[in-house]
């Protein structure tokens, strides 16, 4: 019990860690939500805004917009710590790899995916969508967010030692994230149509599960491949 009560500890100071340095770089905190913003509200400038058109295009806006958001932070979630040697400490601390890598992503998705979640609903009403579907949409993008960052650290962690890795890590990524893309979606379509989203919802689910479960291992294995 004290082992497990020493890991969890060490997850809840190392993520507490990343939280403040996020706060005191601003820009990694703005970056991803003015990015959202824009996209979100060029669409209804750039069409037509009968909100009928604008609720067509809404599910596709909103998932695209989320997920490109979210990979623009996703190079900052170990190459920092790996630059100033952090990160190899970090591994040689006795703490499993498993945790560190788990409560690194964790912390990312603190400071870039739940900003996304909270404002979805504010970009949601500028592209038409009803209010039933706002609820659905910041349900879906909170488990599709969160599914991203885990699959973001095993990219992150294959690209420790590239420089300008952030081309390589969207390559990597962005193929695994197609599914919440087109589920995310989905549910959202659905919802708008005041039908049930249910079925893409708990598919989004299962992803999450799948990818919160195997990606630490992954991650953990890649980390220590990384600074060896």
């Amino acid at each position: 019990m004290s082992a497990r009560t020493g890991i969890l500890r060490g997850a809840a100071l190392l993520i507490e860690r990343d939280l403040r340095l996020a706060f005191r770089r601003p820009s990694q905190l703005g970056n991803p939500l003015v990015f959202f913003l824009v996209v979100t509200t060029l669409f209804p400038l750039s069409l037509s805004p009968l909100p009928s058109q604008l609720r067509d295009i809404a599910p596709g806006v909103l998932w695209v917009a989320a997920l490109l958001s979210s990979l623009l932070a996703l190079e900052a979630l170990l190459k920092a710590d790996a630059e100033d040697g952090t990160l190899e400490q970090m591994v040689l601390s006795g703490q499993p790899v498993v945790m560190l890598v788990a409560a690194k992503t964790v912390a990312h998705w603190l400071v870039g995916g739940l900003p996304l979640v909270i404002i979805s609903p504010l970009a949601g009403l500028s592209l038409g969508v009803t209010p039933q579907a706002l609820w659905v949409t910041a349900e879906g993008l909170l488990m599709g967010t969160l599914t991203l960052s885990f699959l973001g650290s095993v990219g992150a962690a294959l690209t420790i030692g590239v420089r300008r890795s952030s081309v390589l890590l969207s390559l990597l990524v962005l193929p695994l994230a197609m599914p919440l893309l087109i589920f995310g979606a989905r549910a959202t379509d659905l919802a708008i149509a005041g039908e049930s989203a249910t079925g893409p919802l708990n598919l989004l689910g299962a992803l999450l599960v799948f990818t919160a479960t195997l990606a630490p291992f992954a991650a953990g294995a890649a980390v220590r491949i990384g600074v060896e």
